[in-house]
């Protein structure tokens, strides 16, 4: 009891507080999300997400090397389709050609040890913006599933190390698990945007694929039939066991740091890693406090950064992965 135990003798120095400070980072615990677009010499920088880009293959291929060198071994990949390729059904989403399957490869010519997951859901390539097939208003629940299980397929044979479907249909991992394992791909694994809200930190991603909700009749303006209600807590427990039934790898929590109860909450109902995404939303809004002047964007980074860690997330998907490495190499 105080005064023989005294707190604050543990917080005198730098020296001390590194020695038993509880959480730490390293580069192994990031997934860098990287845009692929189609075209030459393309470094597009993301209008809402500063200092973020969409790079074409020949770029995507010397900052995957970038990347590397810096000691982050695993990225997530998302394509901007273009419009005259998009339709209701997801059929360029197939095609062993496509802008994804490219990138699997260019990463993989580039880095072979790169660790590759890819992004599974139809809306990159959705006429109407929306993560699975639209027919009457409604998002078909099992004709999706069925369409993101030859996605995944198809991401496999292009040499994806993991798939990530972020979609929130209904028994979709079982019907990637069977495709997948039935095809010989028993060693791709899953990653499940498990507790996925329908969230409004969502926008500036949407802004860098061009994959919000089109404004149409009989079309829903938003992806709340299928993504989570964020007042709901238990449910996110429920889809999660669900999908390890079903045979995810790693399940994911997203957003993220509003999420943080939801994140401890399944660490500690389950037995596989969890990731947690911290999405563009919360990127954008470090990125503008900062420019305002209001904020120290370094160390609220590395706040927010290390609170999602400390939370439970044993993989954190975030934009700042190299800003975060830079700060860690020093």
């Amino acid at each position: 009891m105080y005064p023989l135990q005294r707190n604050r003798r543990l917080r005198t120095s730098e020296a001390i507080r590194a020695l038993v400070r509880e959480t730490t980072l390293s580069p192994n615990d990031f997934l860098v999300p990287l845009f692929v677009v189609e075209g030459k010499g393309v470094k597009d920088e993301i209008t809402s997400m500063p200092n973020y880009y969409r790079y074409s293959l020949d770029l995507l291929e010397k900052e995957v090397k970038s990347l590397w060198n810096m000691g982050l071994k695993a990225v997530l990949l998302f394509v901007k389709v273009p419009d005259n390729l998009k339709d209701n059904v997801g059929k360029e989403a197939l095609n062993p050609e496509g802008l994804m399957q490219r990138a699997i490869k260019t990463v993989k010519n580039a880095c072979p040890d790169m660790l590759v997951m890819t992004d599974v859901a139809l809306d990159p390539y959705s006429v109407y913006g929306h993560d699975g097939i639209v027919k009457n208003g409604i998002i078909l629940n099992d004709e999706t599933a069925k369409v993101l299980g030859q996605m995944s397929l198809s991401h496999a044979q292009a040499g994806a190390d993991f798939v990530a479907p972020s979609d929130m249909m209904d028994g979709r991992i079982l019907t990637i698990r069977e495709a997948l394992d039935n095809d010989g791909f028993i060693n791709t694994g899953i990653m499940s945007y498990s507790a996925k809200y329908a969230s409004a930190f969502y926008g500036p991603f949407r802004d860098a694929l061009d994959s919000a909700p089109v404004d149409a009749t009989d079309i829903p303006k938003d992806k709340k039939t299928y993504q989570m209600d964020f007042a709901n807590r238990s449910e996110a427990i429920k889809e999660t066991e669900m999908d390890i039934d079903e045979g995810a790898d790693i399940v994911m929590v997203k957003p993220g740091l509003c999420y943080l109860d939801i994140v401890r909450e399944i660490k500690n109902a389950v037995d596989v890693p969890v990731a947690v995404y911290q999405v563009s939303g919360e990127y954008a809004m470090i990125k503008a406090a900062s420019e305002k002047g209001w904020l120290d964007h370094d160390a609220v980074m590395m706040e927010q950064i290390t609170s999602i860690k400390r939370a439970g997330a044993d993989i954190i998907a975030s934009y700042f992965a190299k800003d975060v490495v830079k700060i860690l190499n020093k």
